[in-house]
């Protein structure tokens, strides 16, 4: 990742000073390869260490939104670092036009990825959904996500004519062919975190320790969060793993137990994800002007590939990852 805000300890000393973090001074800054858009730093001040985030294409209210709802989470105890306030209240400070956001460091933690996830993790995970759900279910406000089904649809309109993707669009038209013809026209819905990635979660040995990055969380299907994190978290080799994807759907219910709606609706509501990350990959990354280092491995093939099994699934495999809570 190539940061675009550099922060230097001056910088940092004028951003943590309205937090009232005492003492203030930071002593040492580490920027950090994570993310795809924002710069986001490791501080060590006198008062303790806290990551630091430039919000970089956020607008004041999109900060705003994030906070508000990470601190009606963590009054209800959902596990994930409260965005620092400044004396009036406000989360955020302005630099150089953007909004820097402060949180508490989650210190002797770790990220799990890969073959190295187990239908434990998997479990976990899904708890952890559900109780985002529920926790977040009388949050107040209600904000549109950036990648609806209508917003693929139309990134997608917008990629015709480049010849880089003109192999795959046949495949991408199916796929919102099928969707807009079968996907339910409501499902039961709330506040969702729309995008937890085994990079968004932490843990202590077998235990999450904190969920991260509410930058796209918003109104949504709550069965269609879980398939994203299904997709995220239980994929091996070229195809969903059985044990890892019933693991999260059955811990996910002894929380919440899904509706009979969504799980008919389970495996539809599934290539929708697949579709929006073969898509948001396609456009941000394979066509994006900056290098391809910089986006972490985030190759669309990966998705498509997830796109092209869930087309060939039987149904009744999903019902299998969705039985109904004993």
């Amino acid at each position: 990742m190539a940061l675009k805000t550099e922060l230097d300890l001056a910088a940092l000393t004028a951003v943590l000073a309205p937090f009232d973090l005492r003492p203030l001074g930071p002593r040492r800054a580490q920027a950090l390869a994570a993310g795809t858009v924002n710069s986001n730093f490791r501080v060590e001040t006198d008062g303790g260490v806290v990551f630091v985030r430039v919000n970089e294409d956020k607008s004041e209210a999109d900060v705003r939104y994030e906070a508000e709802l990470l601190w009606h989470l963590g009054v209800r105890g959902f596990p994930t670092p409260q965005p620092l306030r400044r004396g009036d209240g406000t989360p955020f400070v302005t630099h150089e036009g953007k909004p820097v956001t402060v949180f508490p460091w989650v210190a002797d933690a770790h990220h799990v990825d890969g073959e190295d996830i187990t239908p434990a993790h998997a479990a976990a995970v899904g708890g952890l959904l559900a109780l985002l759900h529920k926790s977040a279910i009388d949050f107040p406000h209600k904000r549109d996500g950036i990648y609806t089904f209508a917003h693929i649809a139309r990134r997608v309109e917008r990629m015709r004519g480049e010849p880089r993707v003109a192999s795959v669009l046949p495949m991408l038209d199916e796929e919102i062919d099928f969707l807009r013809g079968e996907r339910a026209e409501s499902l039961p819905s709330g506040t969702i975190h729309g995008d937890l990635f085994p990079d968004n979660v932490l843990w202590r040995g077998s235990t999450v320790a904190a969920a991260l990055d509410f930058e796209q969380a918003s109104f949504g299907r709550f069965a269609y969060d879980v398939a994203v994190a299904m997709l995220a978290w239980c994929w091996s080799g070229a195809d969903l793993d059985d044990a890892r994807a019933h693991a999260m759907v059955a811990a996910y219910q002894t929380v919440r137990p899904l509706e009979a709606v969504e799980r008919e609706a389970f495996l539809v509501e599934t290539r929708a994800a697949a579709l929006r990350f073969a898509v948001t990959r396609l456009t941000d990354v394979h066509l994006s002007p900056h290098p391809a280092a910089d986006h972490d491995g985030k190759d669309y093939r990966d998705y498509l590939a997830r796109l092209e099994r869930l087309r060939a699934s039987l149904p009744g495999r999903a019902r299998a990852w969705t039985a109904s809570a004993a």
